[in-house]
């Protein structure tokens, strides 16, 4: 295995199992640096053992590259890639009608990786599109796109589909937005921005200790927006990793109704700290006859995989392939939301 290709692979494994953030961008950095070395430098360095006199590169990467160099077994490597292995369970047939994920973020906003890496992810682990949700503008924390850099984004996609296209590939990358609610339950964005977008998932991220009644208004409110696709994350609860953050609270009734009122999917939020819904509000949209959307939200390309955990949870739930919108191509996707018609 080429010597970047094997720390690409330790990053999106590390990646895949939610790995600290700073020991990821440590391999990062330490990838930068080789490639600023250059090849036969690199080479000439693994010859003489002196990689970890590079800055940035420390004993693990040095490892990794020699044995990358020389052709030998990876240690580390072989044992991330039996450690961190995404099983699937009772989900295996729900994974395999998936066809794209319509929840990702990438370096356009917190993301970890550029469009056509996620893309190109997406692609290797079988699915047909992936739908681009960078977070909107008022998630600052979050380098979140405004007008301005989302008119560059969509240039940018439109280029990367055209090269796409030209190659022969039939691979898309669909636009879209995860868009914050704010507290009165308007979005983040002008309607006429968001109805450019092939997609929009629309997500509480602040101000999350709302009494029930408020935060209930505050949600219909945005589920109404004809330009919100998905409720995403709903309760925004964290369960794991580094800060838990308690269920905010709402009527689920009533939002629930409001999502199959108006064709809203609940998201199915894959990431292993959330894990959104909680099975009892999963329990209570289904009985609403609410559609659901499996999203990875992912960051970077190895949390693609985690639609695995979502399947299995619908799953368990007994959720079948046509209440779930993406288990429909790119182009019956758009057709859904764009007409409003249901899955169920």
């Amino acid at each position: 295995m080429e010597v970047l290709e094997a720390i690409d692979r330790v990053i999106y494994l590390l990646d895949r199992d939610l790995a600290p953030v700073q020991k990821v961008r440590a391999f990062m950095k330490a990838r930068a640096a080789l490639v600023e070395l250059g090849a036969e430098e690199v080479a000439a360095r693994v010859a003489a053992g002196t990689l970890t006199s590079v800055p940035l590169v420390g004993s693990t990467t040095a490892a990794i590259v020699t044995a990358a160099a020389k052709g030998q077994p990876i240690d580390y490597l072989d044992e991330l890639e039996t450690t961190t292995t995404i099983d699937l369970g009772e989900g295996a047939e729900l994974r395999a009608k998936l066809k794209g994920d319509c929840h990702s973020h990438t370096t356009w906003s917190d993301g970890g990786a550029a469009v056509m890496q996620m893309a190109n992810a997406a692609k290797a682990i079988g699915h047909e599109y992936l739908v681009v949700t960078d977070h909107s503008a008022r998630l600052t924390i979050a380098h979140g796109l405004g007008p301005e850099r989302l008119a560059e984004q969509l240039a940018e996609i439109a280029q990367l589909n055209q090269e796409l296209l030209e190659s022969g590939s039939t691979f898309q990358i669909l636009t879209g937005m995860e868009v914050d609610i704010l507290a009165d339950g308007s979005l983040d964005l002008a309607d006429e921005l968001l109805a450019q977008l092939d997609l929009v998932v629309g997500s509480v991220h602040s101000q999350m200790k709302q009494d029930s009644a408020t935060m209930t208004r505050r949600m219909i409110t945005a589920i109404a927006n004809p330009n919100v696709d998905i409720l995403g994350h709903c309760t925004g609860r964290k369960i794991a990793g580094g800060a838990t953050r308690p269920p905010s609270k709402f009527d689920a009734d009533y939002v629930f109704a409001a999502c199959a009122q108006t064709n809203t999917a609940v998201e199915i939020n894959c990431r292993p700290e959330r894990q959104d819904p909680p099975d009892e509000l999963l329990e209570l949209a289904l009985e609403w006859d609410c559609q659901i959307s499996i999203d990875s939200d992912a960051h970077a390309p190895g949390q693609l995989e985690w639609v695995n955990y979502g399947c299995d949870k619908a799953a368990r739930h007994g959720i079948e392939a046509d209440r779930i919108i993406n288990t429909l191509s790119a182009t019956e996707l758009l057709g859904r939301l764009g007409s409003g018609e249901s899955t169920s």
